[in-house]
């Protein structure tokens, strides 16, 4: 199997895996991230295999869909990938980027091991698919899902959770903009993310500003 049928299989596989997912963590999230992160390879002269593959296969097994369960992602990756025949460094890499490529393994932890060059990739694709226009939609559909309310004044973000914290959140959805959402820009690893987070960022806070607005009856 070259490349490119092992990039489809991977394609096929993910979207028979996904066809019943949460509507912001489906086959069409998994795609944007997946035509994201080939452009940012592109331009970051990154590993464009292990960024398709890692990408395909990054929200495989979502621990927040498997009662917190982190180790069945990684799993399922590497048994797919070990069934097509990957070669096996290929598969190591992409584990290891779909083991820390969530936001919520940058909570509460200090590292020092250099994250790759394709996870960087990766995980700056994933974080923009958070923001703007696509990111409002996501975190409101999340919300719905979950039964949480829009807002509530009276409750207040939490600006410093552990990721066992954050794992366990439950607030309104307006919070997560604060807690997560407008964080993401200055957390981005490349040049190519950071520019194409701006644009995203900015329309994030236009819409906060019309939300409080209206929420007030003042527009």
């Amino acid at each position: 199997m070259n490349n490119d049928q092992l990039v489809q299989a991977t394609i096929s596989f993910v979207k028979q895996s996904l066809k019943n997912a949460e509507g912001g963590h489906d086959w069409w999230h998994i795609q944007r991230v997946y035509k994201t992160a080939k452009n940012i390879a592109k331009e970051e002269k990154a590993d464009l295999l292990v960024v398709k593959l890692a990408s395909l296969l990054h929200d495989i097994a979502d621990s927040k869909f498997h009662d917190g369960n982190e180790e069945l992602g990684p799993a399922i990756a590497r048994k797919f990938l070990l069934s097509v025949n990957a070669p096996i460094s290929v598969i190591d890499k992409v584990v290891d980027i779909i083991k820390k490529v969530s936001f919520k393994n940058s909570l509460g932890t200090a590292t020092k091991e250099e994250p790759s060059l394709e996870l960087q990739v990766v995980q700056d694709a994933d974080r923009l698919d958070a923001l703007g226009a696509i990111g409002i939609a996501r975190a409101f559909n999340f919300g719905g899902y979950k039964n949480r309310p829009l807002y509530d004044p009276e409750v207040k973000p939490k600006m410093e959770m552990t990721k066992e914290e954050y794992k366990k959140s439950a607030g309104p959805t307006i919070n997560h903009f604060y807690e997560k959402l407008l964080r993401l820009k200055a957390m981005l690893n490349t040049q190519s993310g950071k520019k194409l987070a701006r644009e995203r960022h900015e329309f994030m806070t236009n819409f906060l500003e019309q939300f409080y607005k209206e929420w007030d009856g003042k527009a």
